[in-house]
């Protein structure tokens, strides 16, 4: 094969020429790295006996069960309050609302007929009005609370009512646009 000379200026050629060489070092380094990482040295470097740890854990197992005392922190320490209970509906909430809409989602994938046809069904049965009613309340609550819930979270993003009257104020108005808007919800 013949060369071919080509006639680039020195400060190209250098540039190019620096360029790879920085390639080629740096794909050096990776691998050095990786063979470090990669090889029994390290594992066989740090090896360190773990007899003495294991025993100051079994220990303080003993000890820990000999106190008969609960695991710390036990939720049956602390004084239930509006905030904390809030805090675990708003988390449940979101739980229940995201299984149930998994569940219609897979429903409406295995069951065999259309959504019109179970909804004639229910119909047929002939509930009466208060349990219709109170189905589609249980239905409407969660995502009213959670939703009212979440306005008042954004709202502490903010940086607003952080003071303890104010959380429980925020709270309690939660609560009660919560039965409000469920309820009118459940209404429709």
């Amino acid at each position: 094969m013949p060369l071919y000379c080509v006639n680039l200026p020195l400060s190209v050629s250098i540039r190019h020429s620096q360029r790879s060489f920085h390639l080629l070092f740096c794909r050096h380094v990776g691998q050095r790295c990786l063979w470090t990482r990669l090889g029994p040295s390290l594992s066989v470097r740090h090896v360190v006996p773990m007899g003495t740890a294991a025993k100051e854990m079994a220990q303080f197992g003993d000890k820990h069960t000999q106190s008969n005392r609960p695991m710390s922190p036990h939720i049956t320490i602390y004084k239930w309050s509006l905030p904390m209970m809030m805090s675990i509906a708003h988390r449940g909430t979101g739980v229940a609302m995201s299984a149930g809409v998994s569940l219609f989602g897979l429903a409406a994938l295995i069951l065999p007929e259309q959504f019109p046809y179970y909804l004639a069904f229910v119909k047929s049965l002939s509930l009466g009005p208060a349990l219709i009613y109170s189905a589609k309340f249980a239905l409407a609550f969660p995502l009213t609370y959670h939703t009212w819930n979440g306005i008042r979270h954004l709202m502490w993003d903010m940086g607003k009512g952080f003071k303890i009257p104010q959380v429980y104020q925020s709270g309690v108005l939660v609560l009660v646009l919560t039965l409000f808007s469920s309820a009118g919800l459940a209404a429709m």
